[in-house]
């Protein structure tokens, strides 16, 4: 089999249900036969290990480990999902004192292991937040690290192709910006159902507004359904924006992003976004009015998150982010 690269994949919280998806994503797509599986949990790190070789893949070195410095050394890349997932009833918000400090403990193995590592890919809840202080403990560049974004878009997608009846992918152009939660912008002026603007499809405000309620709640619909947090969706689109990183197809659905410069400065959110080989290159939304009073609105929200980590000491004040990460 030919792979991508033959560069070290460093899967972080490799022991649960996202990270086993994207153990096995990755091989199944050839990105790299160099794979270590990374978790605090032995049993379960060593249970996938143990699915992964019954997969009897051809041509790879899949390991696993406890050890942070074993799995951190000579990593090119990385994707972590190692923080506490959302229960029922709970928020992405919800998780953030506790995930936020397992995301400075990430960022400082990275400092520490692995500083000439190439791409980070961060999808923890709240994804925005853990990459924010993953990147500031980190010392990467903003180019180097993003975090999952994709899944309000592809939800919002999916939404719109049932409504109408057809394929999902004859949907384009529907995208959220801004933060991964309930304060996501939705923007849809420049949806197209099949070739055709979505503002003549007939569709009514009224439907319209569920469409979107439905698109932000779509995360903890999967757990009402399934009764545990997504990971089919959260893996792949991981994996896709890691194979991008590597030099494969340009990811193109929104990644979060680290922004500071513009009205919106000091935060990582989610931006009109390509990643490919040189890291991530974002672009400023274009929307309407009601629509960029949303972005601001969720810029505000991602703000509040960040100074309540701020003040909980997991990260330095703003001002003091360029002593903590000379890149920033």
């Amino acid at each position: 089999m030919r792979f991508l690269t033959e560069e070290k994949l460093t899967i972080v919280g490799a022991g649960g249900m996202i990270g086993s998806n994207m153990a096995q994503s990755v091989l199944m797509l050839g990105l790299t036969p160099n794979v270590c599986l990374y978790d605090i949990y032995e049993p379960g790190v060593k249970g996938v290990l143990a699915e992964i070789d019954h997969c009897a893949f051809e041509g790879v070195n899949v390991t696993a480990t406890i050890d942070p410095e074993v799995a951190f050394k000579d990593a090119k890349y990385i994707i972590s999902s190692g923080g506490a997932p959302r229960k029922e009833g709970m928020t992405r918000e919800d998780l953030l004192k506790g995930n936020c400090q397992i995301a400075a403990e990430f960022g400082d193995n990275i400092r520490k292991y692995c500083p000439d590592v190439k791409h980070v890919v961060v999808i923890f809840n709240p994804a925005d937040v853990t990459a924010l202080t993953a990147l500031i403990h980190s010392g990467l560049k903003p180019c180097q690290l993003t975090s999952l974004a994709a899944l309000d878009s592809t939800r919002l997608q999916e939404a719109l192709a049932q409504e109408f009846g057809v394929p999902q992918w004859k949907v384009t152009g529907a995208h959220t910006y801004g933060g991964h939660g309930e304060a996501m912008a939705v923007f849809a002026s420049q949806v197209k159902i099949d070739g055709k603007p979505l503002s003549e499809m007939g569709l009514s405000a009224e439907r319209f507004a569920e469409i979107k309620l439905a698109t932000v709640q779509g995360g903890s619909n999967i757990i009402k359904l399934r009764g545990r947090s997504s990971f089919q969706s959260p893996a792949y689109q991981a994996v896709k924006m890691i194979e991008a990183a590597m030099g494969g197809a340009p990811f193109t659905w929104p990644a979060g992003t680290y922004v500071n410069e513009g009205k919106y400065s000091g935060v990582m959110m989610a931006m009109p976004t390509v990643i490919d080989a040189t890291g991530v290159h974002f672009t400023e939304p274009e929307g309407t009015a009601e629509e960029m009073a949303a972005l601001d609105a969720s810029f505000a929200h991602l703000c509040k998150m960040r100074d309540e980590i701020i003040g909980l000491g997991i990260v330095p004040p703003v001002a003091d982010w360029k002593k903590a990460n000379a890149n920033l």
